[in-house]
């Protein structure tokens, strides 16, 4: 339940970004930018940062609707349970691994990373913007983790379902113009 007096019982986000339209608007085109412009990093696995990112700061709302719109983008089901449990044993693709031990470091412990860190990353055959991309994405879902349980935001599961679908086709732009705030 929201704690903004203004927002009804059993709000979602899109409520919240309705009632604050000056900040909602700039935060979306980041959004889109970051996780629909183009990247080294496919949407999917942007999503799948976003939604692991989110797991480990045991935000519910955004880990749920992520890991849901991750998966209708093709990640496996069950994915980004078991990167929580062991990255090296989730099954996720090689390659993927020293991004997501990257940010799950940048998530819990932000002043360890070390220059070794980032090799990993470029050694697994990522370049910059694939770095760049993904530790934004990362420090983009932190900050998104606590604005949703700032204010005490919450989903039935079933709105990731629906959330997910229209994240995956519409991205995060169209929120905009759906929303009335553009």
């Amino acid at each position: 339940m929201s704690f903004l007096p203004s927002i009804e019982p059993g709000a979602v986000l899109m409520n919240v970004f309705k009632a604050f339209p000056k900040t909602s608007k700039p935060l979306l085109e980041f959004h889109e930018a970051l996780l629909r412009g183009p990247s080294p990093l496919s949407g999917a696995e942007r999503e799948l940062i976003a939604a692991f990112v989110s797991a480990k700061n045991r935000c519910r709302y955004c880990s749920g609707a992520h890991t849901a719109t991750a998966e209708v983008m093709g990640i496996e089901v069950g994915t980004v349970a078991r990167l929580i449990d062991d990255i090296e044993e989730s099954g996720v693709d090689e390659r993927m691994k020293p991004i997501l031990r990257y940010v799950a470091k940048l998530t819990d412990q932000p002043d360890s990373l070390t220059r070794a860190d980032a090799d990993a990353v470029f050694a697994a055959g990522w370049d910059e913007q694939a770095l760049h991309d993904a530790v934004l994405t990362c420090a983009l879902f932190n900050l998104m983790n606590r604005y949703v349980e700032g204010l005490g935001i919450e989903a039935d599961p079933k709105y990731f379902d629906q959330a997910a679908e229209r994240l995956s086709k519409t991205g995060y732009a169209s929120m905009i113009k759906t929303l009335g705030i553009g």
